[in-house]
C-alpha cells in the first residue's frame, strides 16, 4: 500500500481554509498514486479550538466540510480529524472517507488534561478500537495521546492492525522530539507494528506545532522524520506481507539547539502576526541584547520591508546604545527612527510637580520613562497598523523586572519563554548566519538605562545564577529547600521566589509569546494572583 502523510499549517476555526488545504493534499496524493492519505489531529478545525467547540454553528461548518470531502469520491482513502458532536456529547474524532463513503469514525480514547491540554473540558473519551481494511491492508487508527500509553496500541494490534496511523497535534517545546521518538517508538516495538505519526505545524497563540512527523518500523526504530517547522508531504510504501514500511525520501536534517529554537521563534512570530491578519511589526530598539534579538526574529519572520523600529533615548541612554541600535537597523535593512522621550517625560514631571513635592525620586520616575516609550510605540502602531513586539525575556517576566504599560506594552512577545542566558546564545547563533548584532551588545553588562550607571545586577542576581533558580522553581516546581540543595544561597533563592510570586499580576497582563519550554507562563503555568501560599515559608 502507498501511504501519504500531509503535515499542514492550519488556522484554528477557519474551516474553509483548512478544507482547501486538505483538498490540495488529497489532489497531491491522487497524483502520486497514494492509496491512503493521513492528516493531523482535528485537521478540519485545527488544534486547539478551545471554546469554539462550545458553539453549535461550528458543527454546521464541520459537517458541510466532511460532506464536501465525501462527495469528491476520491480513490484515495482519507483519514481526516475533526470534532464530532453526537447528541450532547462531543468527541475528538478521525473519519475515514473512501470512494464517497464514510467507512469508519474513530474517537480518541485517552484525553490529555495536563500542562497546556484541557481536552476533558470538552470531549468525551471514545471506547472502541478502529481497524479498517483498505485495499487488503488492515489499518488501525489512534489519535495522539492514545500512543503515549501501551493499552490502545496493544488493543489495536489485537484487533488485527497491520499498521497504525496516528493523527497528532503535538505542541513543541525544546527536547520534545526526542521524547516522541522514544515513547511512540516503544509502542511500535512492543506490538511489532509500523506506526505513522502525523503532526501539524504552525503557531497558535502561545502554542507552536513543529511538524517533525515520524515513521517507525515494526522494531520501533525511527526510519523517517519529516521537516521541522515547515509544511511537508511524504510518501511511504507499506508491505504487509513482510511487515515493512519504507520511503524513498531521505530523512530530513534535524535542527539542533539554538538553530531549532530560532526557527521555532520565527515561525511562532510569523504565524501569530499573519494569522491575525497583520503584515508588519514595530518595536523599540534600545541598543540592548533583547531588542536586538527580537528585531532579528521579526525580520527573519516577516521580511525587512515589514518591520520598523524606533530608538527612544533619554538622558541616561549611553551613546553606544544609540550607535548599536543604528548599526542593527542598518544591518537588517529596516526603517528606523530616533525619537527622544525627554520632552514627554518633562511634561509628565511638570504636571506631577505639586503632587510629588517633598518626595524623593524612586522607581516611579523610571517607570514614567518606560511608559512614555510605551505611549510612543502604541501611537505609531495605531497610526501605521503594525503590531508592537515587546522584548522582555523570561527571566525578566518571571521576577517582574519590567514595567506594566511601559516596556510590557505590545501585542506579542517572541522572547517571553526565552531565559536571558539563552538570549545571548541565540544572538551568537544568529550572527553565524549574518552579522546583525554588534559584538559589544553581546558582551556589555545588561542595563535598563533608566537611572545613571544602572546595571541589571543592581537589582537581580547574575543571570547565570537567576536562570537556573527560575528553571527549578517555575518549570520543575522545586521547593526552596530543594533549590538550596542544588548549591544556591538560601537568601538569594528566597528573594527570587518572592519576586516570582508577587509579580503574577504583571504576567497576567503581559503579551502572549512563543512557548519553547516544557513550562511556560500563560496557559501552561496557572498560578493565582491573590495567594498567601508563599507566606508560610518565610
Amino acid at each position: 500500500m502507498r501511504i501519504a502523510i500531509a503535515q499542514n499549517n492550519y488556522i484554528v476555526g477557519d474551516i474553509q481554509h483548512n478544507l482547501e488545504l486538505i483538498k490540495a493534499s488529497l489532489a497531491k496524493a491522487e497524483k502520486a498514486g497514494a492509496e491512503l492519505l493521513v492528516l493531523s489531529e482535528l485537521s478540519l478545525s485545527a488544534y486547539p479550538p478551545e471554546d469554539l467547540l462550545l458553539r453549535s454553528d461550528l458543527y454546521w461548518l464541520i459537517d458541510s466540510a466532511l460532506e464536501e470531502l465525501r462527495q469528491l469520491n476520491s480513490k484515495v482513502a482519507l483519514v481526516v480529524g475533526h470534532p464530532e458532536k453526537v447528541g450532547d456529547k462531543l468527541f475528538n474524532s478521525a473519519s475515514l472517507i473512501h470512494k464517497g463513503q464514510l467507512l469508519a469514525c474513530y474517537r480518541k480514547q485517552l484525553l490529555p488534561n495536563y500542562s497546556v491540554f484541557d481536552e476533558k473540558r470538552y470531549f468525551t473519551p471514545g471506547d472502541k478500537d478502529c481497524v479498517v481494511t483498505i485495499n487488503g491492508v488492515k489499518v488501525g487508527i489512534l489519535i495522539c495521546e492514545d500512543l503515549w500509553f501501551p493499552e490502545p496500541s496493544a488493543a489495536c494490534k489485537a484487533a488485527g492492525a497491520e499498521i497504525i496511523v496516528s493523527p497528532n497535534a503535538s505542541p513543541y517545546y525544546f527536547g520534545k522530539g526526542h521524547r516522541r521518538e522514544e515513547e511512540i517508538g516503544a509502542r511500535a516495538g512492543e506490538n511489532q507494528v509500523p506506526i505513522l505519526y502525523v503532526n501539524q505545524i504552525g503557531g497558535q497563540d502561545e502554542l507552536l506545532f513543529d511538524g517533525a512527523s515520524i515513521a517507525y518500523d515494526a522494531n520501533g526504530d525511527t526510519i523517517f522524520v519529516a521537516n521541522e517547522f515547515e509544511e511537508d508531504f511524504v510518501l511511504f510504501e507499506f508491505d504487509n506481507i513482510h511487515n515493512t514500511l519504507v520511503t524513498e525520501r531521505s530523512t530530513s536534517v534535524q535542527l539542533h539547539d539554538e538553530a531549532e529554537i530560532w526557527q521555532a521563534l520565527v515561525l511562532g512570530t510569523r504565524d501569530y502576526i499573519h494569522k491575525n491578519g497583520m503584515t508588519g511589526a514595530l518595536l523599540g530598539l534600545s541598543g540592548g541584547i533583547d531588542s536586538a534579538v527580537t528585531l532579528a526574529i521579526a525580520v527573519d519572520a516577516l521580511g525587512a520591508e515589514n518591520v520598523n523600529a524606533v530608538m527612544m533615548p533619554f538622558k541616561y541612554t549611553a551613546s553606544m546604545s544609540i550607535e548599536d541600535a543604528t548599526a542593527e537597523a542598518q544591518a537588517l535593512g529596516i526603517e528606523f527612527d530616533i525619537i527622544s522621550i525627554e520632552p514627554m517625560y518633562n511634561a509628565f514631571m511638570a504636571q506631577l510637580e505639586d503632587k510629588f513635592k517633598g518626595t524623593k525620586p524612586n522607581v516611579t520616575e523610571q517607570n514614567i520613562q518606560a511608559r512614555a516609550r510605551g505611549v510612543l510605540l502604541m501611537a505609531l502602531s495605531n497610526k501605521f497598523g503594525r503590531i508592537v513586539l515587546t522584548t522582555g525575556n523570561k527571566s525578566e517576566v518571571a521576577v517582574g523586572y519590567c514595567t506594566l504599560y511601559g516596556d510590557m506594552c505590545g501585542g506579542f512577545n517572541p522572547l517571553k519563554d526565552v531565559p536571558k542566558t539563552l538570549v545571548y546564545k541565540l544572538a551568537e547563533y544568529r550572527n553565524t548566519i549574518s552579522p546583525v548584532i554588534p559584538e559589544r551588545v553581546i558582551t556589555r553588562a545588561p542595563s535598563a538605562e533608566l537611572a545613571p550607571d544602572q546595571k541589571d545586577e543592581d537589582n537581580l542576581p547574575p543571570y547565570e545564577i537567576l536562570d537556573p533558580i527560575l528553571e527549578a522553581y517555575v518549570e520543575q516546581d522545586k521547593s526552596i529547600a530543594e533549590i538550596v540543595a542544588l548549591g544556591f544561597d538560601e537568601a538569594v533563592v528566597r528573594r527570587v521566589i518572592w519576586l516570582v510570586d508577587i509579580n503574577e499580576h504583571k504576567r497576567r497582563q503581559s503579551a502572549p509569546g512563543v512557548r519553547i519550554s516544557s513550562r511556560a507562563f500563560g496557559r501552561d503555568r496557572r498560578y493565582p494572583i491573590t495567594s498567601g501560599y508563599g507566606r508560610q515559608f518565610k
